[in-house]
């Protein structure tokens, strides 16, 4: 892996490069200020909402100490949890930072875990101070990758999104090798075709591409979706590596299909 002006290089074991562009300072703080806001908002509501209930049941809110509590850890569910909620359910991303087009991974190019999420986001407490992410900045500045304190704890990174893969863009840029190499059918039941992100697609549609001058090509392609049912929490079920290979055929033509469905 190498960075050089703003540029994130990985290579895989078979030498095949995906390159990713470094998310900078502007584009994060668009994301952040988008965040901020949402979160304000949600929060205003949220806190609307108790206090219109307190009202209505007849409690002084300023003579409890369990309303004191309750308030505060409304506030740390909405600032942290939001973050956390979103780069899971979004693959590395929140409102914010899918309006910015940018993105969480890990420093080695995958996505972003639970572990991660919850590292750098609780880390955000941090970067914060002494007040308007003044630490975080200063890191930002400092780090040739542009990360915070929360990304340098984590071992993760921001960068540019992928623009969405699509036929026309398939069609265009390189002709894909979609041959199956096998006799066995291929099913995909069960398996979420839906949840694959760009940079999965992506993945796939490079191997596919490049496969007929890769070297040991089939463990590679074991490799590569040993990696994707992990990421979706699933496991890989046995197979042959022909079978691999030709599941990966599966995979982009599911693709398409769904594409030509749109």
């Amino acid at each position: 892996m190498s960075i050089q002006d703003e540029t994130l290089d990985i290579n895989t074991p078979e030498n095949v490069a995906f390159g990713y562009q470094v998310a900078g300072i502007g584009s994060r703080f668009l994301a952040t200020l988008t965040d901020t806001v949402i979160v304000t908002l949600l929060q205003a509501v949220v806190i609307a909402t108790y206090y219109v209930i307190l009202y209505l049941l007849d409690v002084d809110p300023d003579g409890s100490a369990w309303v004191a509590a309750i308030m505060g850890l409304v506030v740390f569910l909405f600032y942290w949890g939001y973050y956390i909620f979103f780069e899971m359910l979004w693959n590395g991303q929140s409102p914010g930072k899918r309006w910015a087009g940018i993105r969480v991974i890990r420093t080695d190019g995958t996505p972003i875990t639970l572990s991660e999420s919850l590292i750098r986001n609780l880390a955000r407490l941090v970067d914060l101070l002494p007040a308007a992410y003044g630490i975080g900045i200063i890191t930002m500045f400092i780090d040739k990758q542009s990360r915070r304190l929360g990304d340098l704890a984590a071992g993760t990174l921001v960068v540019h999104d992928r623009a969405p893969i699509s036929i026309q863009s398939l069609s265009v840029k390189r002709s894909v090798n979609l041959k199956m190499q096998g006799m066995t059918k291929i099913s995909l039941d069960g398996f979420p075709i839906e949840r694959l992100t760009n940079d999965d697609l992506s993945l796939i549609e490079d191997f596919l591409t490049r496969r007929d001058e890769l070297t040991h090509r089939e463990t590679l392609a074991i490799q590569i979706l040993n990696t994707l049912h992990a990421r979706l929490g699933m496991a890989l079920p046995s197979m042959s590596r022909l079978e691999a290979e030709d599941t990966l055929v599966a995979i982009m033509q599911a693709m398409q299909a769904r594409q030509e469905d749109k």
